[in-house]
């Protein structure tokens, strides 16, 4: 608007200067004489006077120099309007320019709020999906149900998680944006009203701030529930476990096989939560008449023990039993080599040992978990205080308490490797089931206020 104005200026500064050149017009300068005429009384006689001065001719330079003059004085004008208009179009231009940057400053603030925005329903719309996942069921059976359910709980907080800080970027990399464009802004000495903070945090930003501290106060809450839910679920994907709720004589399983128990060779497996262990606590109990510990697999303090053909032979793996937490232990055994094996957490616990080779466990034994059979007394489910089911010859200081689940008898001995798979906590050892006692199918019978929880 202003540049086009200047060249026209520059047109008519021309055309004065050319027509002064030209201009040579005579200027004659004529002095007539005055006389005073006095109508009233006598006339004076008349005073010489002396003859004007006339005023010499003006040369041709001279009425150049007065032309220059006057057109000096055109050229000043002119160039104090042409000064006058090219501050008024810069200051309209100038308020343009402020218009346009204040309009640019409103989007760039409302495209930062607008994602703010857009994030902050997404995170939020995955956290209360998170949570209604999480309160649809207890977490305790859900958890039992699914063995990889704590990981697809921490997956989805480690995902919302990802989602804020991919979403952080993307405002950031937007806020760099408008602070750059404010930076060129304030090169055209753009302050004041209009002016830019690039300190300045953006209403999005507090709020994306909140979002963060509230999902971080949802995964510190949810850590703590999956430690807590850790010590109540099953582990290996059992769906079920045995309570004994504390020690008694009267509270026991038994243990009734499809098919008599004679084995030479054999591995037992299993996985239990002791609330408290003392000297001697019975796990499992494999006896009859003539030797009421064929086979035991016992917790003594920290230790575990197995044992074959009597306790004189057993295997001890120290410092490995802890109350409250799950245990998986494994006897196996071998009547052709003799060699007895105990497996703590699907590692070799304590030396093998060779004990009762060429041995044949005898027929007609009785199998129990949480107590061993005395020999001192004759079996009989009416005896003691005539409760059905009451074995008088159990001792209460040999009793289990705790959880126990996963109990598995096959007459073979297992591989490493078998054995490592049974005692992976988050696998599904419990669908790996035995071929002469199999958990969930072979019949157990809970006495004296053992219990089956889910």
């Amino acid at each position: 608007m202003v540049w086009w104005r200047i060249p026209e200026a520059a047109i008519l500064l021309s055309v004065c200067v050319c027509v002064t050149l030209t201009y040579e017009d005579d200027i004659d300068i004529q002095y007539a004489d005055y006389y005073n005429e006095i109508t009233d009384g006598e006339t004076p006689a008349p005073t010489p006077s002396s003859t004007p001065c006339n005023s010499p001719d003006l040369t041709k330079w001279d009425k150049m120099f007065s032309m220059l003059e006057n057109s000096q004085m055109r050229e000043n004008m002119l160039l104090q309007y042409v000064d006058e208009i090219v501050k008024m179009e810069m200051g309209t231009l100038r308020g343009e320019l402020r218009r346009f940057i204040a309009g640019y400053e409103g989007s760039c603030e409302a495209a930062v709020e607008t994602a703010g925005r857009r994030m902050i329903l997404h995170l939020e719309g995955q956290i209360r999906d998170t949570l209604e996942h999480f309160k649809r069921g207890d977490l305790t059976s859900a958890v039992e149900n699914s063995v990889g359910n704590s990981n697809h709980l921490e997956a989805q907080i480690q995902q919302l998680l990802s989602a804020a800080r991919m979403q952080t970027s993307r405002l950031a990399k937007l806020e760099s944006s408008c602070f750059s464009s404010r930076s060129e802004g304030a090169g055209f000495g753009l302050s004041g009203k209009n002016g830019f903070n690039l300190q300045e945090v953006t209403a999005g930003e507090a709020t994306l701030d909140r979002v963060l501290a509230a999902l971080q106060l949802v995964k510190a809450e949810l850590d703590e529930e999956l430690k807590s839910s850790s010590q109540r679920r099953l582990p290996a994907g059992c769906e079920m476990a045995l309570l004994f709720p504390m020690r008694s004589r009267r509270i026991y399983t038994a243990i009734v096989p499809d098919v008599p128990l004679s084995l030479s060779a054999f591995t037992i497996c299993m996985w239990v939560k002791p609330t408290s262990v003392f000297n001697k606590t019975v796990l499992f109990s494999y006896g009859h008449h003539r030797n009421p510990s064929e086979i035991q697999l016992l917790l003594a303090q920290t230790s575990a023990v197995f044992t074959v053909g009597g306790e004189a032979n057993q295997v001890e793996a120290r410092n490995v039993v802890n109350q409250g937490q799950w245990i998986h232990l494994c006897g196996t055994w071998s009547s052709e080599q003799g060699l007895a094996t105990l497996w703590v957490g699907g590692k070799k616990g304590g030396s093998p040992l060779v004990m009762s080779k060429g041995h044949i466990l005898a027929k007609g034994g009785s199998l129990q978990l949480g107590q061993e059979r005395n020999s001192c007394c004759p079996l009989s489910p009416t005896s003691g205080s005539g409760v059905a089911g009451f074995e008088g010859s159990f001792d209460p200081k040999l009793a289990f308490a705790g959880k126990m689940t996963g109990v598995n008898v096959w007459d073979t001995v297992l591989s490493e490797e078998e054995i490592a798979q049974l005692a992976v906590q988050q696998g599904q050892g419990c669908q790996h089931r035995g071929s002469t006692v199999a958990w969930g199918v072979t019949e157990m019978v809970p006495h004296g206020g053992a219990q089956f929880i889910y």
